[in-house]
């Protein structure tokens, strides 16, 4: 089906989006979305190329492995490499206006469309769209919605932020009709600075909370609050909204919300759908008891750890029940849940020490992990490793907050912020002004210069049943096998 599934695209893409498209370049190739549309746009069968500054492992082997011809650096040459032109080039959202092959794709007249537009069109449309919005918990809260689906039988579509291990991936393009999108706020291209999610045609939208982030494209809290009120303005009246309702900022955007909306939170807080831990579980598994406006549907047993993963199953569980999901079939897909990679995620465990990864960097995110292990480990001590790597964490907007994140851990290693000449020298986030703030409050914390340094202190200070929580929203510089290898050899 060449060509086929660009031909009845929405009437304000239908002008740079052509009807019978075969080829489609992606700049930016080697992001984790651009490159799992590459996947997809595959399996729809199109021609796919790409390039990209960096091409190179993992996502290098993923391209090369789907057959995909990706290009290392950004040159104007490099649209010229074809027959014939490509019938449309996807630019991605790290692409600048004055990147040379953008400027070669503007000098030819090709066809451009951001990464959603294409996602939209070509894969959303005539589906019901499920989209998981909020700050926090997206990516695990839309991985799970998918598998229950899946696992019911209804043979979704997806297109999540993380690799969804009962899938080993992060899309999946299915024939039943439903899609679920991670709905991503952050801007969609240099020619459209509003947010992702906005092209993702909602009909029910999972929010799963609203407080500030992303400063490098939202100026305050009520500037990004704005961008959640736009998706909430495009619900249709046959559609619902689900709305965490303990947290403030999005009670404050839904309080316009004039379709079906219903709440969700701990059974003490009232709301609509509610979830209450309920006894015995499994060892490593939360068992949640499951009401509806007061009424009991049943319970459900997950793997997953923390008050946060209880609302994001609760969220998931909501969603599926509105749409008609048998709960015992609700039930069964929560309980064979995975989880997602580089969420809470055990890297290995050496002389009984345990190594876990995870994506936190918000200061909520790190303050409900670092919550979660203590609970979910509590025969050793939490020694936590953090390392502020994205645009907002490196700034000095959360300083402060991060002070409340580490109480339930019992060592704090914070390494520097990498590449802090990015941001002038009085908006830079200090990681040892943190660590001098943690010992005030009791808590034994180190800051460092280099990942290294980071190791070195682990070492010293890990003994058997002790527990290592690694977050950070990169690479961290391999710290999680090389802390494994160094536990190894006991050194």
């Amino acid at each position: 089906m060449k060509g086929s599934a660009l031909s009845n695209v929405p009437e304000s893409s239908q002008s740079i989006v052509p009807a019978h498209t075969r080829h489609i370049h992606i700049l930016g190739i080697c992001g984790t979305a651009m490159a799992a549309l590459a996947g997809m746009l595959l399996e729809k069968g199109f021609t796919v190329t790409g390039s990209d500054s960096n091409v190179y492992p993992p996502m290098s082997d993923f391209l090369l492995e789907l057959g995909v011809e990706a290009f290392q650096g950004y040159r104007a040459g490099n649209l010229d490499q074809f027959s014939a032109p490509p019938d449309l080039v996807v630019v991605g959202n790290v692409i600048r206006r004055d990147n040379p092959e953008a400027a070669r794709m503007r000098e030819l007249g090709l066809p451009s469309a951001s990464f959603p537009q294409v996602l939209s069109s070509v894969f959303i449309s005539g589906k019901q769209s499920l989209v998981v919005a909020g700050t926090h918990g997206k990516t695990t809260t839309s991985s799970l919605l998918a598998w229950i689906l899946e696992s019911a039988g209804l043979d979704p579509s997806f297109m999540i932020g993380g690799i969804a291990k009962n899938f080993m991936k992060n899309y999946k393009v299915g024939q039943g009709g439903l899609f679920v999108a991670e709905g991503d706020e952050y801007d969609t291209a240099y020619f459209d600075k509003g947010p992702k999610f906005l092209h993702y045609q909602p009909r029910y939208v999972i929010l799963t909370g609203v407080e500030f982030d992303h400063a490098d494209i939202y100026r305050d809290l009520d500037h990004i609050k704005s961008s959640f009120r736009k998706l909430l303005d495009i619900i249709p009246d046959s559609g619902a909204l689900f709305v965490y309702g303990e947290d403030e900022g999005a009670i404050d955007v839904a309080s316009g919300f004039r379709g079906t909306m219903e709440t969700y939170g701990p059974e003490e807080s009232g709301c609509d759908w509610t979830a209450a831990m309920a006894e015995p579980a499994a060892r490593g598994k939360t068992r949640l008891r499951i009401a509806h406006k007061g009424t009991v549907l049943g319970e459900v047993e997950t793997p997953l750890a923390g008050r946060h993963n209880m609302l994001n199953t609760l969220s998931a569980v909501a969603l599926c029940a509105t749409l008609g999901v048998d709960f015992n079939l609700i039930s069964r897909g929560v309980s064979l849940f995975q989880g997602v990679k580089r969420r809470q995620e055990v890297r290995g465990v050496e002389r009984g020490v345990t190594v876990i990864d995870d994506f936190a960097h918000h200061p909520t995110e790190v303050r409900e992990t670092v919550a979660a292990m203590r609970k979910a480990y509590p025969s050793g001590r939490l020694i936590a490793v953090f390392e502020p790597r994205t645009n907002t964490s490196r700034q000095k907007f959360f300083q402060n907050e991060y002070v409340t994140s580490f109480e339930e851990a019992d060592y704090v290693l914070l390494r520097e912020p990498p590449d802090p000449e990015k941001f002038p020298p009085d908006n830079r986030f200090s990681s040892r002004q943190l660590a001098g703030d943690l010992r005030q409050r009791g808590i034994e914390a180190f800051s460092f210069d280099s990942t290294d340094g980071v190791i070195e202190r682990v070492m010293v200070l890990v003994r058997p049943e002790d527990t290592v929580l690694v977050m950070s929203n990169g690479g961290f510089d391999n710290i999680h096998n090389r802390l494994l290898k160094a536990l190894a050899k006991g050194a």
